[in-house]
């Protein structure tokens, strides 16, 4: 029986921590048995020039200041190559939205890797596909399917933040809204792109909100079976404008397990140690995860806003171990492509 919004809304304000732990261990160990995936892969941020100025980001840079950049292409080739050498089979490009770059900038970025390497280019956040759409004065389809031609094959699911205009005109004024971050997804699912999914917490918003957003990507996905996996994360306050403090790691666990209760049609959840430290993300094995995403062989974002934990795949595999769970690495679509 599906779990209605009421009834989660309950669980979250109600239900114990250890016993949300069970209920969402028991869904995970059914569908995967003792198995935890991860992926090797690399988070290349092409920019961090960005006209949105969100409040609760320290990534983002206004055009000339101090600390600005625009990676090119070659600086982008050299990075997969890097990617590639360490076994990674994926690569995450993702910018601040640059007022002048042209769409050809990104299509060009795409042939090129795709010339030169057999790589999957899972980039792209629905934020950076508006724009693109909107500077080059085309349609979301028509942006999604050129970029698609030149080689994109999947979309993140970063920019979603939590899909409550409510809280979005608090933390992020200029960026895309709710509404229009659901549009970009279902017009990609509908070319065939896949997505993930994600949910930022922290900001401050409650937990019915929480519960509002996940509704709207259960929805979403009950009409296109588009997206491969949820993520939460949460939020990182320093060095931004918004600042405020770090959700607890009760809350988080808590939050995670319920995303494996409710999320019953989206197949895989991933646990956060990338914001949680390793320690938190051994856990979440034992919440309803069964992927911890990637080893991350760069990532700029998180750590510009004072959070820096480091990875290795050794590290990954222990980690996985030493919880009782077999380790494996995945490629994009969640496939095991070596025990480890």
């Amino acid at each position: 029986m599906r779990l209605t919004t009421d009834e989660a809304l309950k669980l979250f304000e109600q239900g114990d921590l250890l016993e949300l732990g069970k209920q969402a261990d028991a869904i995970r160990k059914k569908k995967f048995g003792n198995r935890t995936t991860f992926i090797i892969d690399r988070n290349i941020n092409y920019t961090n020039i960005c006209k949105n100025e969100c409040k609760f980001c320290a990534f983002w840079r206004r055009q000339n200041q101090s600390g600005s950049y625009l990676l090119s292409h070659e600086e982008i080739l050299e990075k997969v190559r890097e990617t590639c050498a360490a076994s990674g089979t994926q690569v995450m490009i993702q910018g601040g939205l640059h007022p002048y770059l042209p769409l050809s900038y990104y299509e060009d970025m795409l042939r090129l890797i795709k010339k030169n390497f057999d790589i999957t280019i899972h980039s792209f956040t629905a934020t950076e596909i508006q724009h693109f759409a909107t500077c080059a004065g085309l349609s979301i389809l028509e942006t999604l399917k050129r970029l698609q031609a030149a080689g994109l094959d999947s979309l993140p699911g970063g920019g979603a933040e939590i899909l409550v205009d409510e809280v979005r005109k608090k933390i992020s004024p200029k960026k895309i809204m709710t509404d229009d971050w659901l549009n970009v997804m279902q017009l990609a699912h509908s070319i065939g792109m896949e997505s993930t999914a994600t949910m930022v917490i922290g900001f401050g918003e409650t937990l019915a909100q929480r519960l509002e957003h996940m509704e709207k990507i259960r929805n979403l996905q009950d009409e296109t079976g588009g997206f491969r996996a949820f993520i939460t994360w949460t939020y990182q306050p320093y060095n931004t404008q918004l600042g405020g403090d770090k959700v607890s790691a009760q809350d988080y666990m808590k939050t995670l397990a319920l995303t494996r209760i409710f999320m019953d049609n989206v197949e895989h959840i991933q646990g956060s140690w990338v914001t949680q430290g390793e320690k938190i993300g051994q856990l979440t094995q034992a919440f309803g995860a069964d992927d911890l995403g990637s080893i991350m062989l760069e990532e700029n974002v998180v750590r510009a806003a004072g959070t820096s934990f480091e990875m290795s795949t050794q590290k990954m595999i222990d980690l996985i171990r030493s919880a009782g769970k077999i380790p494996a690495q995945r490629n994009t679509k969640y496939e095991v492509i070596a025990d480890r």
